[in-house]
């Protein structure tokens, strides 16, 4: 077997069954790698060859997923007659999929979130738990604590931009959809440990009357996702008509990552400590607790 066989494996092997193409795929794996510190900044990349046989391609599938990086992505440097190499000056916004990505691949799983509706969180946690129900991920526990803005209670966001409407009807529309997405949740840990997938599976939920404005994700203790909610005015449906509201847009938040290990452990170490102190001083006194399911 050829030494790049092993050296990155982290790569894994292409879907056949996926609607992406070839070098979609390639390039979301490199990403991944990318935003996962497998690459580091300023380090180089594999050829093309080795792209090539690793993934059975061709060349032209290989360049294709360096340029979506390069041009797209803005994570990649190419340079004539020199290997690909990382970009060195990224971005501290990063994407959070991957990481939790990664650490379904543990025994132990353990997120908190804090934020507005869970949707996020949603987001990013289904395909994992797809994963475990298909036999590709086996971690042996799930826990997750989950604290958002309870929107059965007044809130100055979301509101609508006409004062002289009834902001109840917003607030209880985010209600129905963060009662939607906790559910969804919910079931789906409670639906694996039921099936034996998991020896373990725990969602709990609580809730508190402060308005959102910013999103936080404690990954195992270890690492933390943090961005701010930015307020923007957009028309929602409410009771058949549209309503034009300030929202907190969570989709449009950049997430900026802190870790307590790698690099710049040490300011990394002091955010993480300073989340999991927060979050726990507002999960501990003024949040309560919602049966969700």
């Amino acid at each position: 077997m050829d030494d790049y066989s092993d050296e990155y494996d982290f790569l894994g092997k292409l879907d056949q069954d996926s609607s992406d193409s070839s070098s979609v795929q390639i390039a979301n794996r490199l990403k991944a790698a990318i935003l996962t510190g497998k690459f580091a900044p300023g380090e180089t990349l594999p050829s093309n060859q080795k792209l090539q046989n690793r993934f059975g391609v061709a060349r032209e599938t290989v360049k294709s997923a360096f340029k979506i990086l390069t041009d797209k992505e803005k994570l990649v440097v190419t340079q004539q007659g020199r290997l690909p190499r990382v970009r060195v000056k990224t971005h501290r916004s990063v994407e959070l999929r991957p990481h939790v990505e990664a650490l379904f691949k543990d025994d132990h799983v353990a997120i908190d979130f804090a934020g507005f509706s869970g949707e996020t969180l949603k987001g990013v946690v289904l395909e994992p738990l797809d994963r475990i129900r298909m036999g590709e991920l086996t971690p042996q526990d799930v826990t997750l604590r989950i604290m958002v803005s309870d929107m059965r209670l007044p809130m100055s966001l979301p509101t609508p931009v006409d004062p002289t409407n009834d902001a109840s009807r917003v607030t209880e529309r985010m209600a129905r959809i963060t009662d939607r997405a906790l559910e969804t949740i919910v079931n789906d840990v409670r639906e694996l440990e039921e099936l034996g997938l998991i020896k373990s599976g725990s969602v709990e939920v609580r809730m508190h009357g402060i308005s959102p404005v910013f999103k936080l994700f404690i990954l195992n203790g270890a690492e933390v996702f943090f961005g701010f909610y930015p307020i923007v005015q957009h028309s929602v449906p409410i009771n058949g008509e549209r309503v034009e509201i300030f929202d907190p847009m969570g989709k449009d938040a950049s997430l900026f990552h802190f870790s307590s290990t790698g690099e710049d452990a040490e300011q990394g170490e002091m955010f993480v400590n300073a989340a999991r102190t927060w979050f726990d001083s507002l999960w501990d006194t003024v949040a309560t607790t919602r049966d969700i399911g």
